[in-house]
């Protein structure tokens, strides 16, 4: 996590331990499957696997972008592994989960984006888990609308597209992503009778005009839940913080966010796409 620089009080995590948490981890180990909150460092790891919940990443952990904020490692991806589908979903049983988050890394080497593939693990998480609610965290598939209709038409409770950051940043710390592009995955999201969901990070040098504006941007394109936290470091390898937000700032923008119309909104230092999302459900 953050290095090299003193972090705020209300950025300290307490230390990833507890029955529940090596029980996850193990399962996630023995199954051959991969968690975005062990390949982000997500700081909230310790609280949602104490809990018994996990957001599970598909079609490996080697991503093909190069984004400065990620920490998950960057190549050639192995083959799409058959096997998956069923493992995730007899974890999911397993953690007698009632409600289940999947992103995926980006697979910019096969033709549909891996959406097939996702379709594929949606379906079988169903299947095994009937009473099982799903969130799909998904990347751009190119924005192609034939790639986000697989995931539609799988029948996720929620679908999530992450925008990151601002539009006048969005070059500086994603590759390949437009922020253009982005807002148009929620759009035809929403279009759909699922909900819409997106996130971004604060600290990477944006103005609060920026943010409004983003705000904005979200909820034309039909987005009704909004994700705020902080950007940390996830190694010495990665770009700093431009600047440390304060919890009364995030709960500004929570309120500002509600007023201007999301349904459901988590913003504060910690907060991560994945974070309460059993919650978001509901919207």
């Amino acid at each position: 996590m953050q290095k090299g620089r003193r972090l705020p009080e209300w950025l300290k995590m307490q230390r990833a331990s507890g029955e529940n948490y090596s029980m996850v981890k193990r399962l996630v180990r023995d199954n051959n499957l991969h968690t975005i909150c062990s390949s982000g460092n997500c700081p909230n790891i310790g609280e949602c696997w104490n809990a018994g919940t996990a957001t599970f990443m598909i079609l490996g952990d080697i991503c093909t972008r190069t984004c400065r904020f990620c920490n998950t490692r960057t190549g050639k991806p192995f083959p799409p592994d058959a096997g998956e589908p069923e493992r995730l979903a007899e974890s999911i049983k397993k953690l007698r989960l009632s409600h289940c988050v999947i992103t995926s890394v980006d697979r910019d080497d096969l033709a549909d984006g891996g959406s097939s593939f996702w379709a594929g693990v949606i379906t079988a998480v169903k299947r095994i888990n009937p009473e099982t609610t799903i969130e799909t965290l998904i990347p751009d598939l190119d924005g192609k609308p034939e790639n986000i209709q697989r995931i539609i038409d799988a029948g996720p409770e929620v679908i999530s597209h992450n925008i990151e950051t601002v539009e006048r940043l969005t070059p500086v710390i994603r590759t390949k992503a437009k922020y253009g592009r982005s807002i148009g995955v929620i759009g035809y999201i929403s279009k759909s009778n699922i909900p819409a969901k997106s996130g971004f990070m604060l600290g990477l040098g944006e103005t609060e005009d920026e943010i409004y504006m983003a705000m904005d941007d979200l909820l034309e394109a039909g987005c009704r839940i909004l994700t705020i936290g902080q950007y940390l470091k996830p190694s010495p390898l990665h770009m700093d913080p431009a600047e440390f937000i304060t919890p009364d700032q995030f709960e500004k923008y929570r309120l500002i966010a509600l007023e201007k119309g999301f349904t459901m909104v988590e913003s504060s230092p910690l907060v991560r796409s994945s974070y309460h999302a059993w919650k978001h459900v509901l919207a």
